[in-house]
């Protein structure tokens, strides 16, 4: 059995060289190997092209890189999490490649299997797909995505043995495990490193052929930013609340339900096991609980999209981000409740990005817009100056073309039945004449 060297942060952080491509394992701050990227800082190596789903938070993990100003292109799905990334990018001091999440994975995926890239259904009709290959198959217009790899990855797993074998925990897997198939040289920071034999063969997640060099480093709540505790921030009122039980009533039993951030968080509060409804978060988890009662944070509990910590039901599984979006884009996951900014009356969705404002990133919208069998959106009726959401044709960057099932406002519930917007109920306290006062879309009625 080989044996992999074990060297320190600093060392790994010399075998990148000035114009490298960096692949960065992590989900926010969760799994990133954030000790081998505040060494790589410290060293100073620039011109690089980093790819990750996020480039860290402001002053961490590939934050700090950017700070400094050694990255020259960053591709990733969300850097919106980030303040610098943003201006960075909307400034123009820093090329970028905005990519959905699914569609992210899935090129790392391909290019640690040596394949060229692929068609998906994902971006397709939207400002990402402008400038790439389309092709209809089957009936559905798909996009060309081109695979990815990098000369060096730098990944973030639990344990490993001195072969190299490496186990990751609860949804720190995310992007790591792709990722250490997709590059020249691999580099895997892990918390404990056991003798070989120490960890079963059925427990093994990436085989010790992937990696190449192993960095011992313990990660401290300081290392996990904004993933290191239960958020408070929280916005709850009775009428989201209203919206809220609305999309749950909508929902069956043995459903697989992803929620989205915002007004869709508030589902989750309120469905008990007798729901039984399973939860999936695109980072990696089914079978997703609610926050934990104790107040702790990620050094001890999985965390779900919106980096919260949560909690395991029994039956609960993790898996990597690749997987998880095979999930979504295979049509296995029943219903998806997002926030919206704009829908309209040819079932159109925009949520992921306003011209002007700082926004950069879709995240995984896009492919659960696509791939998800029922989509729901929640969304206040209107903006706070009073123009519509529901309107005739979206304004807005398109986030999917004729997805939308059902939209639950504040005031009413619209639904597309024949392909016709086509207001279905109200909210408790809303009139008919409130509706329509305050919707631009022109829309049936059947209540």
């Amino acid at each position: 059995m080989k044996q992999v060297p074990i060297i320190d942060s600093q060392t790994a952080a010399g075998l990148v060289k000035e114009g490298d491509v960096l692949l960065q394992g992590g989900f926010g701050m969760t799994g990133n190997p954030v000790h081998l990227m505040h060494a790589l800082a410290e060293l100073g190596t620039g011109n690089l092209t980093f790819v990750g789903n996020n480039t860290g938070e402001a002053g961490l993990g590939g934050g700090r890189l950017l700070r400094n100003g050694q990255i020259r292109k960053m591709i990733g799905s969300f850097f919106t999490s980030n303040p610098d990334a943003v201006k960075a990018a909307q400034s123009g001091q820093v090329a970028y490649e905005l990519l959905p999440q699914g569609t992210l994975a899935e090129a790392i995926r391909a290019g640690g299997a040596g394949i060229g890239g692929f068609y998906t259904p994902t971006s397709a009709g939207t400002p990402l797909a402008e400038g790439r290959e389309t092709k209809v198959i089957d009936g559905v217009e798909q996009v060309f995505i081109k695979s990815i790899r990098g000369n060096v990855a730098f990944i973030r797993a639990w344990r490993a043995d001195t072969a190299g074998n490496l186990q990751y925990r609860m949804t720190e897997n995310n992007f790591n495990k792709a990722m250490a198939t997709a590059a020249d040289l691999v580099i895997a920071e892990v918390e404990e490193i056991v003798p070989v034999g120490a960890i079963a063969p059925e427990h093994v997640h990436t085989p010790g052929c992937y990696v190449d060099y192993l960095v011992q480093a313990t990660l401290t709540l300081e290392d996990l930013g904004s993933s290191a505790s239960v958020s408070s921030s929280k916005k709850v009122d009775e009428v989201r609340m209203n919206m809220a039980r609305r999309a749950l009533a909508e929902l069956k039993k043995g459903d697989v339900v992803n929620l989205g951030i915002g007004i869709p968080t508030l589902v989750a509060d309120l469905i008990t096991d007798e729901h039984g409804i399973i939860m999936h978060t695109e980072n990696g988890m089914l079978g997703v609980g609610p926050v934990p009662a104790d107040g702790g944070g990620a050094m001890d509990y999985p965390v779900n999209a919106g980096k919260i910590p949560v909690t395991a039901l029994k039956g609960s599984s993790y898996f990597d981000s690749a997987d998880s979006f095979a999930m979504i884009r295979g049509g296995h996951i029943d219903v998806a409740i997002m926030g919206g900014l704009e829908v309209d009356e040819q079932a159109n969705l925009a949520n992921w990005a306003v011209p002007g404002k700082p926004l950069l990133g879709v995240g995984g919208a896009m492919d659960l817009a696509k791939g998800a069998k029922r989509l729901i959106i929640t969304m206040t009726h209107t903006n706070p100056d009073g123009s519509s959401k529901v309107v005739p044709q979206c304004s807005l960057p398109l986030t999917a073309t004729g997805v939308v099932d059902m939209i639950i406002t504040d005031l009413a519930v619209f639904a597309f039945p024949d392909g016709q917007l086509t207001l279905i109920d109200l909210m408790p306290g809303v009139t008919l004449d409130d509706v329509r006062a305050k919707t631009s879309a022109t829309f049936n009625e059947r209540i």
